[in-house]
């Protein structure tokens, strides 16, 4: 059996309004909410095999060193999409800034971060999109 993986956990400081655009963008939907460690909240959001736990603590998080930089720190989530340029779209759409389109063999990717600073790798695999 191959492994694979089940869910990541980020923090971030609204939990709600976070999963509001992933629901718009990726198409997830809200697998579970409720009370977290030290008084905060989680919303498991995602497919039927997998999510992202978005928690937020009691107090609003404060922003750390850059997490590249961190042992143990958050680099980014890559997300598998069947369509590349609609995707894109969405992410205009919601407010984020799409870097640059990377190709690459198999396919295309670009990076944007969300009003958390949490990196998102857009990856496609197949013919690569028109722009």
């Amino acid at each position: 059996m191959t492994a694979y993986l089940e869910h990541a956990n980020v923090t971030v400081s609204n939990p709600e309004q976070t999963a509001a655009w992933m629901e718009d963008i990726f198409g997830w939907k809200i697998r579970w909410q409720g009370d977290a460690m030290g008084s905060g909240h989680t919303i498991h959001i995602g497919s039927e095999t997998s999510y992202v736990a978005l928690y937020a603590p009691d107090a609003s998080p404060t922003n750390g060193p850059r997490s590249y930089d961190t042992r143990g720190g958050l680099n980014h989530l890559a997300l598998v999409v069947d369509d590349f340029e609609d995707t894109r779209a969405k992410v205009i759409a919601a407010g984020f800034t799409p870097g640059d389109i990377h190709s690459y063999e198999p396919g295309q990717r670009f990076y944007f971060k969300d009003d958390n600073n949490i990196e998102f790798e857009v990856v496609h695999y197949g013919t690569p999109p028109l722009t």
